[in-house]
């Protein structure tokens, strides 16, 4: 897996590409969102639109990150999550803790309100 980062707006972007699988990924992102708290970045977007394929490391990946963000008085959100990912956050019910839009766009306007 990679990600690359960019700032819309009054957020930032995290763009994942292929498998999200935890391991080494997960030291790099959490590295990341440290670096964006200390300056003072604390509203992030996940987007998962380039995601093939994730398994329980990386949803634990995710859910570190989304608490690193809560405990920084931020959020992380996840967008564009493809039917498997949607599929996988129910069974797990992780879709009731993480704020999940269909578009970037979405998840980018929701900080606003």
């Amino acid at each position: 897996m990679s990600f690359n980062v960019s700032e819309r707006y009054n957020c930032v972007v995290i763009e994942f590409k292929g498998n999200v699988m935890g391991g080494p990924d997960a030291v790099n992102l959490n590295e990341k969102l440290h670096e964006l708290i200390e300056e003072d970045k604390k509203n992030i977007v996940v987007d998962l639109g380039k995601v093939k394929f994730m398994n329980s490391s990386g949803l634990g990946m995710l859910i570190g990150g989304l608490t690193t963000m809560r405990k920084a008085g931020g959020d992380l959100r996840i967008a564009n999550a493809a039917d498997k990912i949607q599929s996988l956050l129910m069974v797990t019910k992780l879709i009731t803790v993480f704020k999940n839009f269909k578009s970037l766009d979405e998840a980018i306007a929701s900080f606003e309100e």
